[in-house]
């Protein structure tokens, strides 16, 4: 039952972080006229768009069946996470949640969306250097910087 009620918790709180995402995404879709140049439009934004949302799925599932907690800091997992996308990167979420935006701008064609996806993304990296792994480095200690050193933080190559 408990997992039951994390994994509502999680839905929940990715819902709410996504809704909010694609307002402030729709919303900055109207400075396309300000944007010195066009993107233009294509039906590829749509695959990116679902596979960006499968990532952050599958990063939050296992949270929920293997951290025992959900995406939000102040619920995180109560258990290391290294598994599924995590184990090949350690941000999959983040890089979901970038995936879909850029997605977005592209199936749009909107120039605005995708400066939007880059300083997103700007401020997602600020988010995990300064917070995120030094949260990590004292809840998990040796086990958080062993997989550091074996898992890298954004891209799944070396």
């Amino acid at each position: 039952m408990e997992t039951v009620f994390t994994a509502v918790r999680s839905l929940l709180y990715a819902t709410g972080f996504f809704t909010v995402s694609l307002y402030i995404a729709l919303w900055i879709r109207t400075l396309d006229g300000r944007m010195p140049a066009d993107l233009p439009a294509t039906s590829a934004g749509l695959v990116l768009i679902a596979t960006g949302l499968a990532l952050a799925l599958a990063s939050v599932a296992a949270f929920v069946t293997r951290g025992r907690g959900t995406p939000a800091p102040f619920d995180a997992p109560r258990r290391f996470v290294a598994v599924w996308p995590y184990s090949m990167v350690r941000n999959p979420m983040y890089i979901g949640g970038l995936t879909a935006l850029c997605g977005l701008a592209l199936y749009l064609g909107s120039l605005a969306v995708l400066v939007f996806a880059i300083v997103w993304s700007m401020f997602a990296h600020l988010f995990v250097v300064l917070y995120e792994e030094p949260v990590l480095r004292a809840k998990f200690g040796q086990e958080y910087e062993a997989y550091c050193a074996q898992v890298p933080r954004w891209f799944p190559w070396r």
